[in-house]
């Protein structure tokens, strides 16, 4: 079995007036992110990490931000979408380990429906997301609760020939 590994990040501006989505979920907060999507910064980094493993460039790449088709699309589409084209190289999710660094609202209650929620539209075991959060301290724009950051590794593994022809 040959195996990758890739790395994303990505942050969006806290405003009010937006819903606040973190790992496919709606979270209660006074503020939401904004962006061109549902501004979902868990699933944005996780779709950049299985882009990365699969060598395949990154979400901006794949679903720029100014494309009237992905105009407030909700990120778990682009997951989805993410998910099928690393699979037509082969590839399949393998685990997830990403973390949330937010000031507010507290992830830790909600990590348990957004490994479900994740687990779901990838088609993986809940066992295979590993969800954390984290603050910084009240410093940087994470502290001054201006933004929320979201880091993800992704596992991917492509069976070889030798396995997948059995």
């Amino acid at each position: 079995m040959n195996i990758r590994v890739g790395l994303g990040y990505d942050v969006h501006r806290l405003v009010e007036g937006r819903d606040l989505w973190l790992g496919g979920i709606k979270i209660e907060h006074s503020m939401g992110l904004l962006g061109h999507s549902d501004a979902d910064v868990l699933i944005h980094a996780i779709c950049d990490a299985l882009l990365g493993a699969a060598n395949m460039r990154d979400i901006g790449y794949h679903f720029p931000d100014t494309s009237a088709d992905t105009l407030n699309v909700d990120s778990k589409v682009l997951l989805r979408k993410t998910v099928e084209l690393i699979a037509t190289k082969g590839y399949s999710v393998g685990n997830i380990d990403a973390t949330v660094c937010a000031e507010r609202p507290k992830i830790n209650p909600h990590v348990p429906a957004m490994k479900a929620c994740l687990a779901g539209v990838m088609g993986v075991d809940e066992d295979c997301i590993s969800i954390k959060a984290t603050t910084t301290e009240r410093l940087g724009f994470t502290g001054r609760e201006e933004g929320i950051s979201a880091y993800a590794v992704a596992l991917i593994s492509l069976a070889d020939k030798q396995s997948a022809d059995k």
